[in-house]
C-alpha cells in the first residue's frame, strides 16, 4: 500500500479533514460488538459525493482499501481497517435535499441520521419508520440493511429504499433507481447494494419511503409463565391479523436487567411489549384483542396505555436493553448476536438457546423483535478471559446450525461484518460463488472494506 501517497494527493483537497492522528484512527476502528479495534491508516472527513469520489479514486490507483463510516454502531466489526487503509468518515454529508409530503418520500445525504430526519420530518405529518435502537446514519443503515423494533409493520431497510447514489470502486458514480414506487426496469440494483456492507461501494445519498403519523398510539406490557407463552402469544397476535407496529420479547433475565437499569415496575419474568398504531378507537381495539389472546397464552398483568410519556420511558428501556445487560457484570464487554427464523419455530429456537446458556458458565440475555422471527443473546463476557470467549463461540455456531436447520437466518439486522462470514458460507452456499463474482466485477482490486461479508 502507498498511504503517504494517498495522503499527499488528498491533502489538498481536503485539508486539515484528512487526519492520521491515533485518537481519530482509533475511534474510526472500533464499533459497539466485540471485535477488537483495527485502526485505518488515515481518516477522510468528506462533505460531498465529489470529494468521496476523490478519495476513493486516490485509493484505487495507489491499491489502498476503503473503509466507509457512519456514527459506528454496528455489531459485527464492519468498520475495522482489517487490511488498513482509508476510512471514508460520512458525519458531514447531512444534508436533507428534498422532502415530498405529497409523494412521501425524502432524499437525504447518507450522514443523516434517523433522529434528526424524524425531527425534520415532524411538521409534514410523515415518519421515517426503521428503527434500529441506535440514532444510526440513514448511510449506514441502508448499507447494513438495518431494521429494528418497528419491522413488524414496516418492514426493514430493504423495503423503505427506493434509490442510492454510490461511488463505485473505480470513482463512477450511479444512481440505482428513481423516486417511482415500483419499476421492472432492468436489474435491481437498489437491493444490490442495500445490505453490502461497503463492499461494492460508498453509499452517499439516499431516497426512502416515509408513512403517516398515526392519529394514535398506544403501548401495552404483559408478562408470562415462561418464553414460549410470550412468543405463543405474539404469533397469534400476528396470524390474527392485528397490525401490530412493535412487538419486543425480554426473557426474565432481561427483564431483571432492565427493572434495575431503568427502574421499571414489572415482574422479572419473560415480558412482552407492544405498540399499535391507528384511530383512537383501532388502538383501543387491537390492545383489547392483544389482551384477551395473552390471557390464552397465561398471560397476566397486561397494562397499555396511549400516555406518551409513560410510552416513551418504556421504549427507551428497550432500547437501553444492551447497558442493562451489562450492569448486571461490571467491567465485562458485550457481545451482542442475531438469527432469524419463521416464527412458527420461534419458540423452539429460543428456548433451546437459553437451555445452551443456562448449561455454560455464561450470563446472556435474550431479547427479540419477535414478531418478525429475529432475536439477539447478549453475551456478557470478562474481556480478558479467552475461555469465556471461547465457549460464546461455541453456543454461537450452535445458535447458527440450528437456525439455518429452521429455514432462517445467521442475521436477521446485524449482518455479516467480519464475524459471520463462514455462517454466511454455510447458509447460502452456492449463492456466495455469485456474490464473488458480483464483487469481482465491481471491485477487481478488492479495495472496497475488504475483509467483510466474503473476506
Amino acid at each position: 500500500m502507498q498511504i503517504p501517497a494517498v495522503i499527499e494527493a488528498l491533502k489538498p483537497i481536503l485539508g486539515d479533514r484528512l487526519s492520521t492522528s491515533e485518537a481519530v484512527r482509533e475511534a474510526h476502528g472500533r464499533d459497539e460488538s466485540h471485535h477488537p479495534a483495527a485502526p485505518p491508516d488515515a481518516v477522510a472527513f468528506v462533505r460531498s459525493t465529489e470529494e468521496v469520489v476523490a478519495v476513493v479514486k486516490a485509493c484505487a490507483e495507489h491499491g489502498v482499501p476503503v473503509i466507509p463510516f457512519g456514527t459506528g454502531t454496528a455489531l459485527e466489526g464492519g468498520i475495522g481497517a482489517v487490511k488498513g487503509g482509508v476510512c471514508i468518515d460520512l458525519s458531514g454529508m447531512d444534508r436533507i435535499l428534498r422532502v415530498s409530503p405529497e409523494d412521501m418520500d425524502v432524499t437525504v445525504e447518507a450522514g443523516v441520521t434517523r433522529k434528526r430526519l424524524n425531527e425534520e420530518l415532524r411538521d409534514t405529518g410523515l415518519f421515517f419508520p426503521i428503527d434500529p435502537g441506535a440514532d444510526a446514519s440513514i448511510g449506514g443503515m441502508a448499507s447494513t440493511r438495518a431494521s429494528g423494533t418497528n419491522a413488524v409493520r414496516y418492514g426493514t431497510m430493504r423495503d423503505a429504499v427506493l434509490n442510492l447514489t454510490a461511488v463505485l470502486a473505480d470513482g463512477r458514480v450511479i444512481r440505482t433507481g428513481g423516486r417511482a414506487r415500483k419499476s421492472a426496469a432492468g436489474y435491481d440494483l437498489t437491493r444490490l447494494f442495500v445490505g453490502s456492507e461497503g463492499t461494492l461501494g460508498v453509499i452517499t445519498e439516499v431516497t426512502l419511503r416515509l408513512h403517516g403519523r398515526p392519529e394514535a398510539v398506544s403501548a401495552a406490557v404483559c408478562s408470562f409463565p415462561a418464553v414460549e407463552d410470550a412468543v405463543n402469544c405474539c404469533i397469534l397476535s400476528i396470524q390474527s391479523g392485528i397490525p401490530v407496529a412493535r412487538v419486543e420479547l425480554l426473557d426474565a433475565v432481561q427483564m431483571k436487567a432492565c427493572i434495575a437499569y431503568s427502574k421499571l415496575d414489572y415482574d422479572p419474568a419473560p415480558t412482552l411489549f407492544f405498540e399499535f398504531h391507528g384511530t383512537p378507537a383501532s388502538v383501543r381495539e387491537q390492545a383489547e384483542t392483544v389482551q384477551a389472546l395473552a390471557a390464552e397464552c397465561g398471560g397476566a398483568s397486561f397494562r397499555w396505555t396511549e400516555n406518551e410519556e409513560d410510552r416513551n420511558a418504556l421504549w427507551q428501556a428497550r432500547h437501553d436493553a444492551l447497558y442493562a445487560a451489562l450492569a448486571l457484570r461490571p467491567g465485562a464487554r458485550a457481545w451482542s448476536t442475531d438469527l432469524c427464523v419463521p416464527i412458527s419455530r420461534l419458540a423452539d429456537c429460543i428456548s433451546e438457546t437459553r437451555a445452551d446458556v443456562e448449561a455454560s458458565s455464561l450470563t446472556a440475555t435474550i431479547v427479540g423483535h419477535v414478531g418478525d422471527g429475529n432475536f439477539h443473546v447478549i453475551f456478557l463476557l470478562d474481556p480478558d478471559d479467552s475461555e469465556e470467549f471461547a465457549e460464546a463461540e461455541r453456543i454461537n455456531a450452535r445458535m447458527v446450525s440450528r437456525a439455518l436447520e429452521m429455514e432462517g437466518s445467521c442475521t436477521g439486522e446485524h449482518g455479516i461484518g467480519r464475524g459471520k462470514m463462514a455462517c454466511l458460507a454455510d447458509e447460502m452456499g452456492e449463492g456466495v460463488a455469485v456474490m464473488r463474482s458480483l464483487k469481482a466485477a465491481l471491485d477487481p482490486a478488492n479495495i472496497m472494506n475488504p475483509g467483510k461479508v466474503l473476506g
